[in-house]
């Protein structure tokens, strides 16, 4: 039951770092890959629940830059899952209205899954519904130095008085410029961090810990994280009393 004491707030971005596929398959005696796919299938059944609920866009952190330093095999794998993701859910996602976004470094990926990238963003660029963004071989602090360099490069032209350089000039710099920042941070998998995820766009983002791991995470569970979520103050460095007002 809903407090009567908090106001609704307004779900727009939702944000998941959608962690414990290893330890999923582990603890089942599984390959690793086992929960990668688990954790591929979690994501595909939530999409339509997330569609229902009119959430406008959805970011989702599927591979870190720092994930490079896992065995080949398992990047391997990773990189043959977002291939499969791609090729079988694209035309799915695209008949669903969904507008689909890869936010990250794209040095380093194979040539041919830059290519699917693309092509799923080309394809998917004038839908209207669900705002898809997957975080692939990103990193919150290499946004904030890409942005820097952008900004240096119009300083350095002469497009930019540095004077002038304010926090709308570093969002729309960022690789998420155009798309308002979080109103939701859910990170399964019972770890109390943010992992390099969204730095700069998580300033007053609400946070939710979620012990499931992400192959288990369903729309139940989901939907506990979005009422608490709905019952939180968002203060936004104002008191109490002026929210009631």
């Amino acid at each position: 039951m809903k407090d009567s004491n908090k106001r609704e707030n307004n779900l727009s971005h939702l944000a998941i770092i959608m962690d414990g596929n290893g330890r999923w398959s582990e603890k089942k005696g599984l390959p690793r890959e086992d929960g990668h796919i688990g954790g591929v299938k979690s994501l595909r059944s939530l999409l339509g629940y997330i569609g229902e609920l009119e959430i406008p866009y959805l970011t989702v952190f599927s591979f870190s830059t720092d994930n490079w330093k896992r065995p080949k095999s398992e990047i391997s794998n990773l990189m043959n899952l977002l291939r499969k993701f791609i090729q079988t859910d694209l035309i799915e996602l695209h008949m669903n209205n969904i507008k689909i976004r890869i936010i990250g470094n794209r040095e380093g990926i194979p040539s041919d899954v830059v290519k699917l990238i693309e092509s799923s963003e080309l394809l998917t660029e004038d839908n209207n519904g669900l705002y898809l963004q997957i975080a692939f071989n990103y990193s919150g602090r290499d946004e904030l130095v890409n942005s820097v360099k952008k900004i240096g490069s119009s300083i350095k032209a002469g497009d930019l008085d540095p004077h002038n350089i304010n926090e709308d000039i570093i969002s729309n710099n960022l690789f998420t410029a155009g798309v308002p920042d979080p109103d939701l941070l859910i990170r399964t998998g019972s770890e109390k961090r943010i992992s390099n995820f969204l730095l700069w766009q998580l300033a007053y983002t609400e946070i939710y810990f979620e012990e499931a791991l992400w192959p288990d995470f369903n729309k139940e569970l989901l939907s506990e994280a979005i009422d608490d979520f709905h019952n939180r103050y968002r203060r936004f460095g104002r008191i109490e009393e002026s929210l009631k007002k």
